[in-house]
């Protein structure tokens, strides 16, 4: 008898299932394949980055507040796209290897170990196509526009205290999980590019913060404040605050403790403790 073939998507129980399989399969993967897919994730954040930046550019200040971010979020949706379809390891949507972990199929070293390598290669994608778009000059186009819009941008990002920076990238970070986890669900490209936009737009809308696609904004401001400090100033903004050590310290830890905090809290033990606990103490 043939097999029957499903094409409706996967029900949350499989779903979770599907979310323990693949942590073990991210924790025992070789360091240098996941270091090279963390670099693409890197590069795929970036590139959606980069397109939020350029539509945030023409439509600031012309269309009202909500629109302009619900459009910027859409369109910023692209980098997880690439990721979850193209294939490449996220270390955000990596946190919910700890529903692995938490069924103890991943040991405590595996699970550092990954989010270690991810985290390093998620760094230098992102900053390696900042560097690009600097030397593309790209930030010039629309009469440099995109590039004011970049600094802009930059400069926001190191004006939050810690707490509030840490609370933003784990609301943040619950909202890109959810996404991945949805994706879990899907038969096809098509369902997956579903799952993620709107959780995506959601967080981009909404203002929170995500350290990998920081690790774009924030450094490509400051390339353009210190190798090109003529338009740098031109643009009209304060950049006083605009500093590496700002952004490492003030932005990026608290926003990936945060992140942690978020995807790993709010949505990998949540399901883990629904799906995947132990039930023999359940009356």
């Amino acid at each position: 008898m043939a097999q029957e073939v499903r094409i409706d998507a996967l029900l949350p129980a499989e779903m979770a299932r599907r979310a323990e399989f693949l942590g073990e399969r991210k924790a025992e993967m070789p360091a240098m394949t996941t270091f090279v897919l963390a670099v693409l994730a890197g590069a795929f954040i970036a590139l959606g980055a980069i397109f939020a930046t350029t539509v945030a550019a023409g439509t600031s200040g012309v269309l009202p507040f909500g629109v302009t971010k619900l459009l910027v979020g859409l369109v910023f949706s692209l980098g997880l796209i690439l990721v979850v379809v193209g294939g490449a390891e996220l270390f955000t949507g990596n946190n919910l290897i700890v529903m692995a972990w938490a069924s103890g199929k991943v040991h405590t070293r595996g699970l550092l170990r990954n989010w270690v390598i991810v985290y390093v290669g998620n760094f230098v994608g992102s900053i390696g196509t900042a560097l690009l778009i600097f030397l593309s000059r790209q930030y010039t186009f629309g009469g440099g526009v995109v590039g004011t819009t970049a600094l802009g941008i930059a400069s926001a990002k190191l004006g939050y205290g810690f707490v509030q920076a840490m609370a933003l990238g784990a609301l943040c970070n619950a909202l890109v999980c959810l996404a991945v986890w949805m994706s879990y669900s899907a038969r096809s490209v098509v369902d997956k590019i579903a799952a993620i936009l709107f959780p995506i737009s959601a967080f981009v809308a909404a203002g929170f913060e995500h350290s990998v696609a920081n690790m774009y904004f924030v450094p490509i401001g400051l390339f353009i404040k210190s190798f090109d400090p003529a338009f740098a100033a031109s643009a009209g903004i304060d950049l006083g605050g605009l500093t590496w050590g700002g952004f490492l310290v003030s932005n990026l830890l608290p926003v990936t403790i945060g992140n942690i905090l978020g995807g790993s809290l709010l949505v990998a033990v949540v399901y883990w403790f629904v799906f995947l606990r132990p039930r023999m103490a359940e009356a």
